[in-house]
């Protein structure tokens, strides 16, 4: 069983040799796509406080909510820390850009909720 293990690491560190910063690995993919997801929600939460639109805004919290846990389970299932191909980095920057898209958006729904009652206004 010794040996076994010992093949095993020898192939694990030989294949994190050969990831360096610009090798596109599936778990980097992942995480940068997250981000994306991300970034659009961020820039859909910002469109729905401009706006005062409640569908803005609900669709910049499910973006935002989806970033958050693709990148929580990106970087709970992560074996290496920034820079061994395990998207570490991504997977943050999809936490960070998640959570703003998520508060952003709350924020503008609730915007919206409050801009939508017109307050009776006496006839002329």
């Amino acid at each position: 069983m010794s040996g076994l293990l010992s093949v095993q690491s020898a192939l694990v560190s030989a294949q994190a040799a050969e990831v360096d910063s610009t090798t596109l690995t599936a778990d980097r993919v992942w995480a940068t796509s997250a981000a994306l997801i991300g970034l659009i929600g961020v820039i859909v939460a910002g469109l729905a406080l401009a706006r005062a639109d409640r569908r803005y805004a609900v669709t910049a919290q499910a973006a935002g909510l989806m970033a958050v846990v693709i990148g929580v389970l990106n970087l709970a299932l992560a074996d290496g820390g920034p820079g061994t191909g395990n998207g570490v980095v991504g997977g943050g920057i999809a936490l960070v850009l998640g959570a703003a898209a998520a508060v952003v958006g709350r924020l503008a729904q609730h915007r919206t909720r409050h801009d939508g009652a017109v307050p009776h206004q006496p006839s002329r």
